[in-house]
C-alpha cells in the first residue's frame, strides 16, 4: 500500500509540474502586461523602465527560473497590477469558491445518486423516464444559461431568491444549483450505469433466489461494487466544480477565484493566474491521486494487480 500511494503522489508531482511549465508558457506568450499599466500617452522610456522594474525585460527562461525559486520557497511573487503577494489576493477569494463548490457538489451527489439508484432499478416506469428527463435537461444546459433562468425565475420573478451576492446563505443558493447540475447528471448516469452492470452479475441472482429483496441487494451488495466508477467521477467532478465555477461565479457576481481568474486573464496579471491555475491542478491532481488511495481500500485487488 505505501508503494502504491509513493507512486501516486510522484506521478502527481511530475503532473502539477508539466501544467504549470504550460501555463507559464502560455500566459507569457499572451502579451506585454506593461502596455496595459502605462498610461496611453506614455512614451519607449516610461513603458521600458516599468518592464525593467517588473522584470519583464529578461529572457522567458530567466523568469521561469526566478518563478520556480520563488514556488520552492512558496514566494508566489507580486501582483503587477495591485503590486500586493498574488497568493494574499487568491487566499481571500478562496473561501468562497469553496463554499459554493461543496453546496455544487452536496446537490451533485444528493441528487444524482440516489437518482442513478432509482433509474437503475425501477427500470420502464414512470419515475425513470421522469429522473431521465430531468438528467438529460441537466446534461443538456449550459451552466451560463442555467444560471440566467435561475435569477429571471426566482430572482426577479418570484423574488425568493437574491440574484447575486454572497451575503448569506440564501445567496449560495441558486448558484449551488446552477453549478452542480451538470455534476449531478453525471453522478446519475454513472450510478445507473454501474448499479445496471452489477444486477446481472450472478451473486444478485443467487440472493435473489435466497429471499433477499431487490432493495435488500442492492444496498447490501451491489452498491460497494458500483462504487469504483462514481469515486472515479467524484474525484474528476471535484476539480470541474473549480473550473466550472468560473463562469457561475460571473453570472452570479460571486467572489470566488472564478471571477478573479476573469479579471487577473483580462489585465495579464500574469502571477495571479498562475496561482490560480496552480491551485486548481493541485485539487485536480490530488482528488485523483485520493481517488486512487480509496481504490485500493474499497477493492484490494486493485492494490493486488500492482
Amino acid at each position: 500500500m505505501v508503494r502504491y500511494a509513493a507512486e501516486r503522489l510522484i506521478q502527481a508531482i511530475i503532473a502539477i509540474f508539466g501544467v504549470l511549465t504550460i501555463v507559464f508558457v502560455v500566459m507569457h506568450l499572451s502579451g506585454d502586461p506593461t502596455l496595459l499599466l502605462v498610461p496611453q500617452d506614455a512614451s519607449a522610456e516610461m513603458i521600458a523602465q516599468l518592464r525593467q522594474q517588473l522584470g519583464f525585460d529578461r529572457p522567458i527562461w530567466v523568469q521561469y527560473l526566478d518563478y520556480l525559486r520563488g514556488l520552492a520557497h512558496f514566494d508566489f511573487g507580486i501582483s503587477v497590477v495591485q503590486r500586493v503577494p498574488a497568493a494574499d489576493i487568491v487566499a481571500s477569494r478562496v473561501p468562497y469558491t469553496v463554499m459554493l463548490a461543496s453546496g455544487a457538489l452536496l446537490v451533485a451527489i444528493g441528487m444524482g445518486i440516489p437518482a442513478g439508484i432509482v433509474m437503475a432499478t425501477r427500470r420502464g416506469g414512470w419515475l425513470e423516464r421522469l429522473l431521465t428527463a430531468i438528467v438529460v435537461t441537466g446534461q443538456s444546459v449550459p451552466t451560463f444559461l442555467s444560471g440566467i433562468v435561475l435569477i429571471f425565475v426566482f430572482g426577479v420573478t418570484l423574488r425568493w431568491l437574491p440574484t447575486s451576492g454572497s451575503g448569506d446563505f440564501v445567496s449560495l443558493i441558486m448558484p449551488s444549483i446552477a453549478l452542480g447540475a451538470l455534476s449531478m447528471s453525471t453522478f446519475a448516469r454513472m450510478t445507473r450505469i454501474s448499479i445496471i452492470d452489477e444486477l446481472g452479475k450472478d451473486y444478485v441472482r443467487a440472493g435473489r433466489a435466497r429471499g433477499l429483496s431487490l432493495s435488500a441487494v442492492v444496498f447490501r451488495h451491489v452498491l460497494r461494487n458500483a462504487a469504483i466508477p462514481v469515486i472515479t467521477i467524484a474525484a474528476l467532478e471535484i476539480g470541474n466544480l473549480l473550473a466550472g465555477a468560473v463562469i457561475v461565479e460571473t453570472v452570479f457576481a460571486w467572489p470566488g477565484i472564478g471571477q478573479l481568474a476573469i479579471q487577473s486573464i483580462q489585465s495579464r496579471d500574469f502571477l495571479v493566474v498562475q496561482v490560480i491555475v496552480l491551485l486548481i491542478s493541485f485539487v485536480y491532481v490530488m482528488t485523483s491521486v485520493l481517488a486512487d488511495l480509496v481504490y485500493a481500500i474499497v477493492d484490494p485487488r486493485i492494490r493486488m494487480a500492482r
